[in-house]
């Protein structure tokens, strides 16, 4: 791993992943190749050092910015989280999914396999569909039903990656995550928009009922895990990376607005109200899935990974980071 080509690293996993590289691996140096949508920002990576980080602007999908930085570095191995991943988003417009999640990565392994590059692929728990409140959680194994566009293009991609080590023989490790939060998420995600509207004012968004389950892991911990699998995962092997917790969508928000009540409480007339005051509930996302919970028992016993943040820990840690920001 001397030459790295980490896809979408100006977005919210990928950026902290480089940052996490740079800063625990002395030898790695970095391309980032991402195309600049609104997840990508640029100022992620303000700070990390130029001569060992380069950022090439350009599509996953084309060809020929990927052989434009092959002329320029040997790339040995390829971290691909580059990804349309917003479940509203594909609701309303599928197609781009379809083209960058599928489509994306088809060429990636193609380019791959053609100068034998070693592949990681950044996948989520999303691809299994979604679970009722007794069923045991997912494993490696675990079979894929994916409910929404976003989550089956990015079932698809995972298909095609196995497809790529069965028939080509292609070096290959897949990591399925559960939802990951921290900083410099976009605030269209649960925990930053939840902050950020509370510290606005605005009204905070909860869909349905907010008993939805999820599976939170700190970024950091995340990013620490890929680094276990690139440097001691199995190749043609699938790990599951959880957070070991399951609150509602409702608990966590209601965790935010405590936290800030207690970091900046409001002032003025209304100084005994509560963030909780702007929880608004609203009406459900189409195919919601109630319930995802990940098994991540495999990479414990085989790389001796565990997450090193509690939920507590990293919410508080993740509020006070969009609270120094948003006082900026």
């Amino acid at each position: 791993m001397k030459n790295m080509l980490v896809t979408g690293g100006a977005g919210f996993i990928g950026s902290n992943f480089i940052h996490y590289m740079l800063e625990n691996d002395p030898d790695v140096h970095i391309v980032n190749l991402d195309v600049l949508t609104y997840a990508g920002n640029m100022d992620n990576l303000k700070g990390l050092p130029e001569d060992r980080l380069w950022t090439v602007i350009g599509d996953i999908c084309h060809e020929s910015a990927l052989n434009h930085i092959w002329d320029i570095h040997p790339i040995d191995t390829i971290v691909h989280f580059a990804a349309e991943s917003h479940v509203d988003r594909s609701i309303d417009t599928p197609e781009q999914f379809m083209k960058t999640n599928v489509m994306g990565t088809f060429t990636l392994l193609e380019w791959a396999r053609e100068h034998g590059i070693r592949f990681h692929h950044v996948s989520t728990d999303e691809v299994y569909g979604s679970l009722n409140p007794s069923e045991a959680a997912w494993i490696e194994k675990s079979p894929y039903m994916p409910n929404s566009p976003y989550s089956a293009s990015k079932a698809a991609s995972d298909h095609l990656v196995r497809a790529y080590g069965h028939t080509y023989g292609l070096d290959y490790t897949i990591t399925n995550c559960t939802n990951n939060y921290g900083p410099r998420q976009n605030v269209e995600k649960l925990i930053p928009l939840t902050i950020m509207n509370a510290l606005m004012g605005k009204s905070i968004p909860v869909y349905g009922d907010g008993q939805q389950t999820r599976d939170w892991i700190y970024v950091d911990d995340h990013c620490e895990a890929i680094w276990s699998v690139l440097r001691r995962g199995k190749f043609g092997e699938t790990y599951n990376i959880g957070g070991g917790n399951q609150p509602t969508n409702l608990e966590i928000v209601k965790r935010i607005c405590h936290l800030l009540d207690e970091l900046t409480p409001k002032s003025g007339p209304s100084s005994h109200d509560s963030y909780r005051d702007q929880i608004t509930f609203v009406e459900d996302r189409a195919g919601h899935d109630r319930r995802y919970a990940i098994d991540s028992e495999k990479i414990y016993w085989e790389l001796d990974w565990s997450p090193r943040k509690s939920l507590d820990d990293g919410l508080m840690k993740t509020v006070r980071w969009y609270i120094e920001r948003a006082n900026k």
